[in-house]
């Protein structure tokens, strides 16, 4: 499964080497450019089936991404699996409704938050936070990528088990 996905985001052009600063603030000599995946339909749509694949079975009510970088995940998984999603902004608008969580959200309702590329888990934090606030119960992180840098342990503190479909060590072959 991961050697697909690995030859998918080789192909589409994803993993870029380099000297770059990651969102965390991190300096790294590689990068995964995602978005180069979420916005090419037939890696995003083997992206969504291996997705899917993962959480058979698991009843999970409702999906979440944070906006931008995971909402089409969020999209494509949804259409796959007929489980409607939300996203969680960053922060709020200061016009329309003002809300941090779009789309409709029950109080108990169990929510998986699909992520990209975890690295420090920063954004996946604060989605679990903020959709917990608003009465859900986020279990669950599954990302695209794990970068192996601490996420895990991050989200594990908030007793948030995560889940990921390829890691950054069998991206570079270690």
């Amino acid at each position: 499964m991961s050697d697909e996905l690995k030859m998918a985001l080789e192909g589409c052009g994803a993993i870029l080497y380099g000297d770059f600063t990651l969102a965390s603030g991190k300096k790294s000599k590689y990068y995964i450019d995602i978005k180069r995946a979420t916005t090419d339909p037939k890696v995003l749509g083997l992206i969504a089936d291996q997705m899917a694949k993962r959480i058979e079975g698991d009843g999970f009510q409702r999906i979440a991404g944070v906006v931008l970088g995971s909402v089409p995940l969020a999209v494509a998984l949804s259409l796959r699996t007929g489980i409607p999603f939300v996203m969680v902004r960053k922060e709020k608008k200061d016009h329309g409704t003002g809300k941090l969580i779009e789309g409709q959200l029950n109080p108990g309702e169990k929510v998986l938050v699909v992520e990209d590329v975890i690295t420090s888990a920063g954004s996946a934090v604060y989605a679990v936070e903020t959709l917990r606030q608003a009465g859900a119960n986020v279990g669950t992180v599954m990302s695209v990528v794990d970068r192996e840098e601490g996420g895990r342990d991050a989200l594990g503190k908030l007793d948030v088990e995560m889940r990921a479909l390829i890691t950054a060590s069998k991206i570079l072959g270690k």
